[in-house]
């Protein structure tokens, strides 16, 4: 075969590690970056935080603050016969006889002397620390209260295998009969168990705080704690009847025919529903804690002079800075070795503080095309939202559409109306009857204040929001009302039918 040369042209995108940095920065939430950052600066010893800008933003809160008490005190008149130790001190007119409310004697036996410090164990700055939150479980709350109970020692290891078995709502997941199986086959218990004990204790354990733990089923957990009223409570005996005989017919809300089960009339079924709406369904939750999650946002949005402007969070965007002492050794050192480390890490220390940049200026003009795109949802609310998808954002930023999805995962904007993730802003489109569109967004918004104004008597089917939408020029198929209504966690209208 005869050799010969060719000549092609092509296009071919290469991933250089920097490129590979940028795109993996670019996805991460405000979290992941902090820690992603934190690791670059033990790793990297020409990398390190600018904490000049913090230092800045405090010396001008300070000269602020120091600027309005003395405009106070000039504004102030001051009375020269109750002259402030603070002026006095400044005016060189401190008396010797002032009245203090301490010794020297005092305030060194009581900081400095051997006993204050022996006995504390710790300094005062970490007393000023956060230790951490104390947080009790339901397991806890129940254990505290079984060791409250003369329990015998054999009723106290059922009680405890009682207690592991309950979850967080505060039902049992577990019958008598696993329990007693685990307790005997259990080897740290040598313990005869029979079912009855067990059930003995059950039954001690379903009385502790709150009333109804423990309970096998819906029904058993209302009747403890129905169990727990006075005899001469009013509706009393026809809500423990309708809890123990018609407790399916409750549960889907059919109150016209639970009425004719139970022979009651309208007002009297409702004052029943009153009595049985104090009871508490899910018992463990008054309890078991939930667990605050925090989110830090991104980006900012303000309105200022009738414009929305969008800023970076400066407290979840930290100052990096290649450290100028380290850098300048890369021309002094005369060792080979070191002054190849310096150069890779000064070269790693620049390429991570660009790929920030570049991270915070995408984010940043996402943001704006979104809050641009979206302003009547800043002024009106979800009513307002116009229907957007991530095209739209990557051809107003010339960028593409994966790279706009990695922007607006995991990042979240703080409004006026609350903290959004990006993400929120972005929803399929109806078409109305007069050409336009509405957002899903929207859509769902206008349902959610539907069923808010419904007449709990009366609420509104899938079918007649529907209706209700199309008289407004929304033309939306009832499966998509029910669609959404499921995605608010809306119940049917069957289950929010109410007496009361």
């Amino acid at each position: 075969m005869k050799a010969s040369l060719q000549l092609r042209l092509g296009q071919q995108l290469t991933m250089t590690p920097q490129l590979q940095q940028a795109i993996r920065l670019l996805q991460l939430s405000t979290l992941d970056l902090q820690q992603e950052i934190q690791e670059a600066l033990e790793s990297n010893p020409l990398l390190e935080a600018d904490e000049s800008h913090a230092s800045d933003n405090d010396a001008n809160e300070a000269q602020s603050l120091n600027d309005k008490t003395n405009d106070n005190s000039v504004n102030n008149e001051v009375d020269n016969s109750q002259l402030e130790a603070g002026d006095a001190i400044n005016q060189d007119t401190v008396s010797d006889d002032l009245p203090v409310d301490s010794t020297w004697d005092d305030i060194y036996s009581a900081s400095s002397g051997p006993s204050s410090s022996g006995s504390s164990g710790v300094s005062e700055d970490s007393d000023m620390l956060f230790q951490g939150e104390t947080v009790e479980s339901l397991q806890d709350h129940l254990i505290w209260q079984m060791q409250l109970t003369p329990f015998s020692e054999v009723d106290q290891a059922i009680a405890l295998a009682i207690i592991d078995a309950i979850d967080e709502s505060g039902y049992l997941t577990q019958d008598c009969e696993q329990l007693l199986e685990g307790l005997r086959a259990s080897e740290t218990n040598d313990l005869d168990v029979e079912l009855d004990e067990i059930e003995a204790v059950l039954k001690r354990v379903q009385h502790f705080d709150p009333v109804g733990i423990g309970a096998r089923s819906l029904q058993e957990c209302l009747m403890i704690q129905l169990g727990r009223f006075a005899e001469d409570t009013p509706w009393l005996k026809e809500a423990k009847d309708i809890v123990t005989n018609h407790i399916d017919v409750l549960a889907n809300r059919d109150f016209r025919l639970l009425s004719r089960k139970t022979k009651l009339k309208e007002d009297q079924l409702r004052e029943v529903m009153r009595l049985i709406h104090t009871l508490e369904p899910r018992p463990g939750n008054a309890v078991e804690p939930n667990q605050a999650q925090y989110v830090i946002p991104d980006v900012s949005v303000i309105k200022r002079q009738g414009r929305w402007v969008v800023e970076l969070n400066p407290d979840a965007m930290p100052k990096l800075r290649v450290n100028s002492h380290y850098a300048s050794l890369s021309k002094t050192s005369t060792n080979a070795n070191d002054t190849q480390f310096i150069r890779s890490h000064l070269q790693e220390a620049k390429w991570f503080i660009k790929s920030i940049e570049s991270r915070n200026e995408t984010l940043l003009k996402v943001s704006n095309c979104i809050v641009h795109h979206q302003q009547a949802f800043f002024e009106y609310g979800e009513e307002a939202m116009k229907p957007m998808v991530l095209n739209d954002v990557a051809e107003a930023v010339e960028m593409h559409e994966s790279t706009i999805s990695r922007v607006t995962t995991q990042k979240f904007m703080h409004t006026p109306r609350g903290i959004f993730e990006l993400k929120y802003f972005f929803s399929s489109h109806v078409t109305t009857d007069g050409g336009g569109e509405c957002s899903s967004t929207a859509i769902r918004a206008l349902i959610k204040k539907l069923v808010a104004a419904e007449n709990s008597n009366k609420p509104l089917s899938d079918s007649k929001i529907a209706d209700i939408l199309a008289d407004q020029g929304i033309k939306v198929a009832r499966r998509t009302i029910a669609k959404y209504r499921e995605s608010l966690a809306i119940p049917p209208s069957n289950q929010r039918k109410s007496l009361i």
